[in-house]
């Protein structure tokens, strides 16, 4: 369940993930990577695979990353489901700059599985994070990946900065804490959190949208610990 102090998903980007059926509810509960059961999926792939799409969310992030004034020098995606999309926001980013020239930015790419010969220096990346990284995933769960990521970045002397989300499922884990929660305790509030949007607004307002059937309503209420009528608008 989303926190209080948390800032509200920007009503232009929800807009956006509500038209191109990033969010969207099932009848009947489906398998998330994670391994959860759950009544809604999150997908950027259609989004991010798309080149007039992608366009517009790297146009989103560019902007979320400028307004939130966050020092990223190095944006780095989350092998491999992120890093398109990290890939043209840290191009689009560097663009902005008024001190873009040669050298000035760093387009980052991480290997989904190292690389067992040639320069060490390229075993884990193509185009290794500099200084102020930030990274991005784009759905996170349990934030399993991303905690992987982390680590092997840490591990090989990155200066992780933060983390970008495009969607946050704001789910508890197993140990009793959200991937937020965990992030701030596990790394001793070093690296800092920052989500594009949440699940819970976003099917909010897919609810108020579509209309779908009330036992899938009460469904998802169940699964976001809140109340059906709070999802459908009533209250």
């Amino acid at each position: 369940m989303m926190r209080k102090e948390e800032a509200m998903t920007d009503s232009t980007f929800a807009d956006f993930v509500l038209a191109h059926e990033v969010i969207g509810f099932f009848d009947q509960p489906i398998r998330l990577k994670s391994g959860r059961l759950s009544h809604f999926y999150v997908n950027w792939r259609p989004a991010s695979n798309d080149a007039a799409l992608l366009d517009t969310l790297t146009e989103h992030l560019v902007d979320f990353i400028e307004s939130e004034r966050l020092p990223c020098k190095t944006l780095y995606g989350v092998p491999e489901g992120a890093t398109k999309t990290a890939v043209i926001a840290a191009f689009k980013l560097a663009k902005r700059s008024p001190h873009f020239q040669v050298g000035s930015h760093t387009i980052a790419m991480g290997r989904a599985k190292p690389k067992l010969h040639g320069d060490p220096a390229d075993r884990y990346f193509i185009g290794a994070p500099g200084s102020g990284t930030y990274v991005l995933e784009d759905t996170i769960t349990t934030g399993l990946s991303l905690f992987q990521c982390l680590d092997q970045l840490i591990a090989a002397g990155v200066d992780v900065k933060g983390v970008i989300s495009l969607t946050d499922r704001c789910e508890v884990r197993g140990d009793g804490l959200t991937a937020a929660e965990y992030l701030a305790q596990h790394y001793q509030g070093k690296i800092s959190y920052h989500p594009l949007s949440r699940a819970p607004e976003l099917l909010a307002l897919a609810v108020q949208k579509q209309h779908p059937p009330l036992a899938l309503v009460e469904a998802l209420a169940k699964e976001l610990n809140t109340t059906a009528s709070r999802l459908s608008g009533e209250t």
